[in-house]
């Protein structure tokens, strides 16, 4: 009797998981996915997987494929050709995540070229493969698009200087990380998503023990957006040479700090010394260039000199940089060109000019280049990031509203440190614990 109930229970429980099933997978798709979307997936890789690798080559027979009978050697199909071993399916955020084992000759060329099977066989968006260990193969399914509508999960734990910006098109978060790539240059065409990110990048900034510092040269339309949090905005070229220079001075007064007590950067000075770390947002960076009249070549000349000098020595002593654009080329001049080659990390979205795309990507990856200049104008937010790690992946940024990045400005505004003279104030401690 109770075993009846037990089996009642479950048929209710599945019938109106079902019914749901619809509404739930619109209005919630994480829940519907850990319900039901993940365990039929991965009966449907178990079910599947002997008959897709054998069909596409991949299963190999214990025996060879040729005998001798009598004085001829015969050849054919192997009977009963085993599958490369698959591995249990791990639920993951939105798809589903499983190993596999390769024969002796296979390499993940092999199963890269069934990936487009495999998506259809186990009805998924698509399917990403990737190797970190000899002999074997990561296979991750996505459910569905994670560039259509991204929502990044929360996190329970923050590192400095590290902020989750959008997700990846693997469903991965897409993090900027000023340790591990110190400066960025971001790209993108009117209406292509880069004020977003931007926005994204300072909403996540504001709680954190960080200086920022703005240099807004389209007439202070975007970053006054943050002008609570930061520490000084320069809205003109004049206010930009002279916010860089103090910055450069800042920088000197870091580096005798070092010097003084020994240490390589101030990520190893001891906690009373601790500096707060700078992150200056430059936007528009080509009115930094632009010269007009004879008298703008010393200003631009100086301005030059000094982003550069940031770019070079800034990662050691806690100072990084954004620099962003609509159009950035080499035609701007050698300075660019130069500032160019120090930002590691790269972000070039919808772009207007192959010559801007191929600033931004055109030394690092000729796919990624191309695949920059595939982005629509339907694909807002969408971009091609690249850091040190030498790949190249498709992303899109979460959507920040400026009444969201505005209030989150004015809601920390209390951390922003007085300007100017940062070296002057009193050392701050436990900055990077």
């Amino acid at each position: 009797m109770l075993a009846q109930i037990l089996w009642l229970a479950l048929l209710a429980t599945v019938l109106v998981l079902l019914i749901i099933a619809p509404g739930l997978r619109r209005n919630y798709p994480y829940v519907w996915w850990c319900l039901l979307g993940y365990p039929a997936t991965a009966v449907r890789v178990r079910v599947t997987w002997r008959r897709l690798t054998t069909n596409l080559g991949l299963a190999v027979a214990k025996r060879p494929g040729r005998a001798l009978l009598g004085d001829l050697v015969v050849r054919g199909d192997p009977l009963k050709p085993v599958p490369p071993r698959l591995g249990a399916p791990k639920l993951r955020r939105g798809g589903l995540d499983v190993r596999v084992r390769l024969h002796p000759g296979q390499v993940p060329d092999h199963l890269l070229s069934a990936v487009e099977a495999l998506t259809h066989a186990w009805r998924v968006h698509a399917v990403r493969l990737s190797s970190d260990e000899l002999g074997f193969v990561n296979l991750s399914a996505l459910a569905w698009d994670p560039l259509r509508a991204p929502i990044v999960p929360y996190q329970l734990k923050q590192r400095a200087l590290r902020v989750v910006v959008g997700l990846l098109e693997d469903g991965r978060a897409r993090m900027i990380d000023f340790r591990r790539a110190p400066h960025w240059l971001v790209v993108g065409a009117t209406r292509s998503g880069k004020s977003t990110l931007i926005a994204a990048l300072v909403k996540e900034l504001a709680p954190q023990r960080v200086a920022l510092f703005g240099i807004d040269l389209k007439g202070g339309m975007e970053l006054p957006l943050f002008e609570d949090r930061l520490s000084a905005l320069a809205s003109t070229r004049a206010e930009a040479a002279r916010l860089l220079a103090e910055l450069v001075a800042e920088t000197e007064a870091r580096m005798q700090l070092c010097r003084s007590v020994g240490a390589r950067s101030i990520w190893d000075l001891p906690g009373k010394l601790c500096k707060l770390p700078i992150v200056v947002i430059v936007d528009e960076v080509a009115e930094l260039y632009l010269m007009a009249t004879r008298e703008d070549k010393a200003e631009v000349g100086e301005i030059s000199t000094n982003l550069l000098r940031l770019s070079r020595l800034g990662a050691a002593l806690g100072i990084h940089l954004v620099i962003a654009g609509q159009r950035v080329g080499s035609d701007l001049g050698p300075g660019v060109t130069a500032l160019r080659a120090q930002l590691a990390g790269r972000i070039c979205h919808r772009v207007s000019d192959s010559g801007t795309a191929e600033m931004a990507l055109g030394d690092l990856n000729k796919d990624a280049l191309a695949a920059a200049q595939r982005i629509t104008l339907a694909e807002q937010g969408v971009a091609i990031t690249a850091d040190t790690d030498g790949q190249w992946r498709r992303a899109r940024s979460i959507h920040v509203t400026p009444e969201q990045a505005r209030r989150a400005a004015r809601k920390y505004a209390r951390l922003a440190p007085a300007w100017p003279g940062l070296h002057v104030d009193e050392p701050t401690e436990g900055v990077y614990l």
